[in-house]
């Protein structure tokens, strides 16, 4: 039976920002296309100004395929200093027209909102208001930080009451929100998914000649934004600790991605001797994340907290190992037969770990053959069967 649902977050992407809640997007194109959900998207971006015109090939836009969705992007006015008391009231205010008039024009029959604050807790309110069951999604930071906000936190123990369940990107997220207070039976741990036909093992020498890499070197891969949550410092300062003691110097660092502590990063790098050792890609595209994976000997994560980074996953099924901090969701799906996780913040021991997984060699057809289970399928079916089983129960 084809149902309808509303999907109301600010993590979804526009032209302007392709990758931005691309996970989001995915699973509700998975949904559409092999579920048969009927799906609208509201997305409030967070916004100091409101005089943003959103008119056609201006302001923010959908991306190509997108436009199923019909997404509405709608700025919502955000209070930097006094968010933890204004963010969710505004966010609400901004919105309640917004979904009263989708659900008189599209009548779904469940919401779901990723971002605990202040989306979640907004559209639980909502939700409530329109007589409509209501799902919710952590993502990470808005569990590990918000929960740690007496505000913020009660706001969101608030909004998990009100909604009839909460998905959770991984195991561990799940049981801080239990611990928190919230109803163990509401939470669902759901992995996301990786594409098959582009995360899947491929010939390393080809990548590297692709890539323009030494065929004998050691390549060290890092695909994430450069914010201070990544700690790529830690990564950097390991690598040259590595370097000195294997006495490998013609070993790469390749770090994908893009943030604020690029050009901290680049002179970090050059003030250890390492300018042409480590070397900044920019953003890559899922086909060159791939192919720099395949080159790649070790995927390297250095975070001080997550929630189960994609990259991970993406990386196993490419039969890629992984090296990184054990925080998050990390330690549910490496083990000692795909990679090595340190404590977070701990040089020493990561700049060992990075020596110990370069010096052995790793099974990674096994490594691929148990990344290969974490698809969009079955990410999609998990999601597809408690949206339909929060729709069959009656609202109060």
């Amino acid at each position: 039976m084809s149902l309808r649902l509303a999907f109301v977050s600010n993590l979804f992407p526009d032209r302007a920002a392709p990758y931005f809640g691309l996970d989001n997007a995915t699973v509700l194109h998975w949904l559409a296309r092999e579920h048969g959900w009927d799906i609208r998207v509201i997305c409030p971006r967070p916004s100091l100004s409101l005089n943003r015109h959103l008119k056609p090939g201006g302001g923010w836009t959908a991306r190509e395929g997108d436009e199923q969705f019909k997404p509405e992007f709608v700025p919502v006015p955000y209070v930097p200093k006094l968010g933890s008391i204004a963010n969710r009231p505004l966010m609400a205010a901004t919105l309640r027209s917004r979904l009263k008039k989708l659900k008189a024009e599209f009548a779904f029959d469940v919401i779901l909102a990723s971002w605990l604050f202040p989306d979640g807790c907004a559209v639980a309110q909502l939700a409530a208001e329109v007589k409509s069951p209501c799902a919710l999604i952590t993502q990470g930071s808005d569990t590990h930080q918000y929960l740690a906000m007496p505000a913020r936190r009660r706001q969101i123990l608030h909004a998990i009451e009100q909604a009839q369940g909460v998905i959770a990107r991984s195991g561990d997220l799940a049981r801080r929100l239990g611990s928190a207070g919230a109803e163990a039976s509401k939470l669902h741990a759901i992995y996301n998914g990786v594409d098959p036909l582009v995360f899947h093992p491929r010939d390393q020498a080809e990548a590297r000649r692709a890539l323009g890499l030494d065929p004998t070197a050691r390549v060290l891969l890092f695909v994430g934004n450069f914010l201070p949550v990544k700690n790529p410092a830690l990564l950097i300062r390991a690598f040259a600790q590595y370097r000195e003691a294997a006495g490998d110097a013609s070993s790469v660092l390749l770090m994908a991605g893009k943030g604020p502590m690029q050009g901290e990063m680049r002179e970090l790098a050059t003030s250890l001797g390492l300018a042409d050792h480590v070397r900044q890609t920019g953003p890559l595209n899922s086909g060159q994340i791939t192919q720099h994976m395949a080159a790649a000997d070790l995927l390297c994560l250095s975070s001080v907290n997550e929630g189960l980074p994609n990259v991970i996953l993406e990386a196993m099924a490419c039969g890629l190992p992984v090296l990184s901090t054990r925080v998050g969701g990390i330690a549910e799906v490496v083990d000692e037969s795909r990679g090595l996780l340190t404590e977070e913040g701990n040089l020493a021991s990561y700049a060992k770990a990075m020596q110990q997984m370069l010096a052995q060699p790793c099974d990674r057809s096994a490594i691929a053959s148990y990344g290969s289970h974490f698809t969009w399928a079955r990410a999609a079916s998990e999601y597809d069967a408690l949206l339909r089983q929060i729709t069959a129960k009656p609202v109060a």
